[in-house]
């Protein structure tokens, strides 16, 4: 198959046409471990008196549910269902429930309501979201938000996750050097917006298309202007994005907008950082005037981890802790994943600053979540997707999507004629080089899980044409790049293959970068292996955020150029798939 395309692109870096932003922290919350059993509320056939309850009856509506519910409970009991781990109220039938879940591109077992076993041992690992938006396909945003829920419920029924999933995270990628682009759809306002609505419509909607069901709750973060964590001494708890209001709804706002009007997303997380001086999760005018006023969420708002704290410990935007929890409340702050509300509301209670109706509606918000998600209306074998188990993830379907997904977001940067499509009929002798090259972990990115598998560059490769494979540098960071033997094969195959770029020791949430150069010496490796390669030789370059490679773009030696961001576990097939003409990749002009 030939290129449609050979002309080498106007622009270069790898700011890569567009680029990305986002992750998530793990602190210390008190968290409930992980489910060991499939957890719902209402269980009538161990406990018949629950039929009697109106937040049991399936007949009533969500409000009509969550209003019997509520008046049930006791202050403490609600005051323990606005953190992540909710507390159980024995007594109504309602068990202890984790909310923190991730599904950034597959599920996750970073938090502590999703988990893997020998019963269910890994998931589909698709793309990190910058590569996948780089497709510029909205049915396969939606398409892999499908896999990943079909899998999450499979995973809830035998006991290993929870129905709430803290993502995607659609912040614009403003700048290339912040660690967590990786995680978003890039730069570009319209692009993250239809990233975000498709995305939480493929987690969300269930079969028989009722928009007040959900079939896992998804959640779009951070809200609003979040694009810096660590950055020369610049911490995301303390930064203070001052931002004009029409840079915020031309940029910030978009994505967040279409989330929740476009994918009636049913939740958003609010961020770390300041904007114009006031901590997002203590702001009223963006979270009850914009979020829930004008955008009319169904859903409930949740904090980033340990934001709370963090706006009364680093900001010191309120003078005492109560007085932090009531703030959040009262601006329209819903759950805390952390347990700062759990810690000091009901002392906010008695001190006056906030008053049990703020309360009641938080909690309200939270449980019409989990009324939509049928977590209240008993045995989930007897729900929708109660027929899900463990034969239903990492489905052959479900894996070549992910191969699919990783083909259509790979950006072919140059190309000079001859060069790509290789024929492996005449490649008898293929030289894969680079720190990246053999790659599997590196691949998945952050707010990772287990993959099904792994394919490496050099897996993918070696399954269609003879390879020999040299590192020429130990790592990513490349302190001392080992050319000797990377030269040695290089120049006598037929046709050399360095892959280069970044990782997590790079690039990764807490840790942004400084500059957009390649790492340590991986520039030396691979101009002095063009120099001395027999074929054309093709650059591969594995990262979230861009890489300046303008120096490969002279060098008539490196025939062509990849970007394949963090491609997933089917990656190193999907490289192979392109450099052999199976696909055509997207030409950045």
């Amino acid at each position: 198959m030939a290129y449609t395309e050979n002309r080498e692109p106007k622009s270069f870096s790898v700011f890569l046409c567009f680029s990305i932003f986002y992750a998530t922290l793990l602190l210390n919350c008190n968290h409930v471990y992980g489910q060991t059993s499939t957890v719902f509320a209402c269980d009538v056939a161990k406990n018949s008196s629950l039929a009697g309850y109106g937040f049991c009856d399936k007949s009533l509506s969500v409000k009509e549910r969550v209003l019997d519910l509520v008046k049930r409970l006791t202050l403490k009991e609600k005051i323990g269902n606005l953190g992540n781990s909710a507390v159980e109220v024995s007594r109504l039938g309602i068990p202890k429930y984790e909310w923190w879940s991730e599904a950034l591109h597959g599920i996750s077992n970073i938090g502590p309501g999703t988990h893997f076993s020998t019963l269910v041992p890994g998931a589909t690992s698709f793309p990190m979201p910058i590569l996948t938006a780089a497709s510029f396909n909205t049915s396969l945003f939606q398409a892999i938000g499908s896999v990943v829920s079909t899998e999450a419920r499979a995973m809830y029924n035998v006991g290993l996750a929870g129905l709430t999933y803290w993502s995607p995270n659609i912040n614009i990628f403003r700048d290339p050097r912040w660690g967590r682009g990786q995680e978003t759809p890039g730069e570009d306002p319209l692009l993250s917006s239809k990233y975000a609505s498709g995305y939480v419509k493929g987690l969300q909607q269930t079969d028989d298309g009722d928009s007040n069901k959900l079939k896992v709750a998804a959640c779009c973060k951070h809200y609003t202007a979040y694009d810096l964590d660590n950055w020369k001494g610049v911490q995301r708890y303390t930064f203070n994005a001052v931002v004009t209001q029409q840079d915020l709804d031309d940029t910030f706002q978009p994505p967040f907008k279409s989330c929740v009007i476009d994918g009636n997303v049913a939740s958003v997380m609010c961020s770390y950082n300041q904007v114009n001086g006031i901590p997002t999760c203590a702001d009223p005018d963006l979270l009850k005037g914009v979020i829930r006023g004008k955008w009319k969420l169904n859903g409930y708002i949740v904090s980033d981890c340990d934001s709370v704290e963090v706006l009364f410990k680093n900001q010191h935007y309120t003078k005492t802790p109560e007085e932090a929890a009531a703030k959040t409340i009262l601006s329209g702050l819903d759950l805390d994943c952390g347990n700062y509300l759990g810690q000091y509301t009901e002392g906010a209670v008695n001190q006056g600053l906030v008053d049990e109706s703020s309360i009641d509606n938080a909690i309200s918000n939270n449980f019409a979540t989990l009324m939509r998600l049928g977590f209240f209306d008993g045995d989930p074998s007897k729900q929708p997707y109660g027929n899900l188990g463990p034969k239903d993830v990492c489905t052959s379907d479900n894996q070549e999507l992910a191969r699919e997904a990783a083909r259509q977001g790979i950006v072919l940067l140059k190309n000079s004629p001859g060069s790509l499509p290789l024929n492996p009929k005449s490649i008898k002798s293929l030289a894969v080089i680079g720190p990246n090259a053999n790659a599997t972990r590196v691949m998945i990115g952050n707010y990772e899980g287990i993959p099904c598998k792994y394919t490496s560059p050099l897996q993918g490769l070696t399954a269609l044409v003879p390879t020999s494979y040299a590192p020429g540098c130990p790592d990513v960071q490349c302190a001392n790049a080992e050319i000797d033997d990377a030269a040695k094969i290089a120049a006598s195959a037929d046709a050399t293959i360095i892959v280069v770029g970044a990782n997590l020791a790079i690039e990764a949430e807490s840790l942004d970068r400084v500059n957009i150069l390649l790492p340590g010496q991986q520039q030396q490796l691979v101009s002095e292996i063009a120099n001395v390669s027999k074929g054309p030789v093709i650059l591969v370059i594995m990262s979230g955020g861009g890489m300046d490679v303008s120096f490969a773009k002279t060098n008539e030696k490196i025939t062509s150029i990849l970007w394949v961001g963090y491609p997933g576990e089917a990656g190193g097939a999907a490289i192979a798939d392109v450099i052999f003409g199976f696909y055509n990749p997207i030409k950045c002009r």
